[in-house]
């Protein structure tokens, strides 16, 4: 059993529909799940694919111990039948999906899971709750980079969420650009850099403003980013810059109109000899927030809330269907809620210029043969229960710069619209 097995991060209804699949013979049969988004969160022209470094290996830790099987049995949630199944349960099929960092529209089909009805029915809330997640956080932070254009953002929102879902948040963004994070978690599980000075409670903790800057400076050197604006910005620039001389690092800004603070703070630090020293702008800043600072005097971001919130869409909106069986599709055509049947790829179609001009989504089986600007997005992940190689976090970040490259403008405004790229079936 693995030391932190993932098996109950699910919901009992799985389990349930594995007891009557096992008791009715159904649950050998071989299936396919396709996760996908009907229609993108309000005000988006983009989704990015996020997760996956996370789900293999919660997919890979979904075990059941005898004492979880033991309460579940006798709370009624499976039958004898259905625990012994879970006993030696093991997820032995295969799965493909649209790369970290790839961007996507409604009806991609981002993740394949195939195997039998029993193996892959149980996985659906976990895999559904990490991509949703994931993927919403990406997105908004990859709005954020976009609007930053060449001037870098760290994410600093861990004491705004959960503390598991704060380490996800923070390699999400990182992901798509983002240049650090404040959460140390993420930098030793992930490898993202980390990077930290002081809050207000620090300034507040020393009689005076001056001292509370010394200090820093004694304990982090002159490059540090002194944090201005506990009393009065004007005169902790001024102290600030007495204190550490022309050759200061840098100054945060965390409150007040930051437009007009940083062109304040920059003719006020030019004037004082200090113009290499950066104005670093903070406090809630979302994609539309820092896109109005672009003609402000601001070298970088903070960003917190927005981003672990998913700058207001905090779920990607990812459902996960199943569309065939036995090799035969199968569509749900419920109102509002209809599926595609098949198992499908997805193809990212570009002229020759190598900007993207649509996505195509084929039927497996029906032989697809791509043409020279056909880009196939689904991949494989695990095959036969076993993890295929995976890119780095570092190749995955360099694959979204890429993929976004390619898009066509009008998919990356931040404006309100239209998908950026047209998803039709083939």
């Amino acid at each position: 059993m693995p030391a932190s097995s993932t098996a109950l991060l699910t919901d009992q209804y799985e389990l349930t529909m594995l007891s009557a699949a096992l008791a009715d013979g159904s649950a050998e049969r071989r299936c396919t799940f396709e996760v996908f988004t009907r229609r993108l969160p309000n005000g988006r022209r983009f989704g990015v694919a996020a997760g996956l470094g996370r789900l293999l290996p919660a997919i890979r830790d979904f075990r059941f111990s005898a004492c979880e099987l033991d309460r579940l049995t006798e709370s009624g949630a499976i039958d004898d039948r259905a625990a012994g199944y879970l006993a030696d349960y093991r997820f032995a099929g295969d799965i493909s999906g649209y790369a970290e960092g790839e961007p996507y529209f409604a009806y991609s089909p981002i993740l394949s899971v195939t195997g039998s009805f029993a193996e892959a029915v149980v996985l659906e809330t976990l895999i559904l709750s990490v991509l949703n997640h994931d993927c919403a956080i990406a997105a908004a932070a990859a709005r954020m980079v976009l609007a930053a254009g060449d001037r870098p953002i760290i994410e600093m929102g861990s004491r705004r969420t959960h503390e598991q879902a704060a380490v996800a948040c923070a390699r999400a963004a990182y992901l798509v650009g983002f240049q650090a994070s404040s959460n140390l978690a993420a930098g030793a599980r992930y490898g993202i850099p980390t990077t930290g000075t002081a809050a207000h409670a620090f300034t507040l903790l020393h009689d005076t403003e001056r001292a509370a800057f010394a200090a820093q400076l004694a304990a982090l050197g002159l490059d540090t980013t002194l944090l201005v604006d506990t009393y009065d910005i004007g005169r902790g620039i001024e102290a600030a810059i007495e204190v550490a001389g022309p050759g200061l690092g840098a100054i945060r800004i965390d409150s007040g109109d930051l437009a007009v603070m940083a062109h304040q703070s920059r003719a006020q630090l030019d004037s004082l000899g200090a113009a290499g020293t950066r104005i670093v702008v903070s406090g809630d800043l979302d994609e539309y927030a820092i896109a109005a600072l672009a003609a402000a005097p601001v070298d970088a971001y903070g960003a917190g809330t927005a981003v672990v919130t998913g700058s207001g869409a905090p779920t990607a909106g990812l459902v996960y269907k199943l569309v065939e069986v036995d090799g035969r599709p199968v569509t749900k055509r419920s109102e509002n809620k209809s599926s595609a049947g098949g198992a499908k790829l997805g193809y990212r179609q570009h002229r020759a210029s190598g900007t993207a001009t649509g996505e195509l989504v084929v039927q497996q089986r029906t032989g697809f043969r791509p043409g020279q600007g056909d880009r196939l997005l689904s991949v494989p992940v695990l095959r036969a229960g076993e993890q295929v190689a995976q890119p780095s976090l570092a190749e995955s970040r360099a694959h979204h710069r890429a993929a976004m490259t390619a898009l066509p403008w009008e998919a990356l405004a931040l404006s309100a619209g239209e998908p950026g790229l047209t998803v039709s079936f083939g």
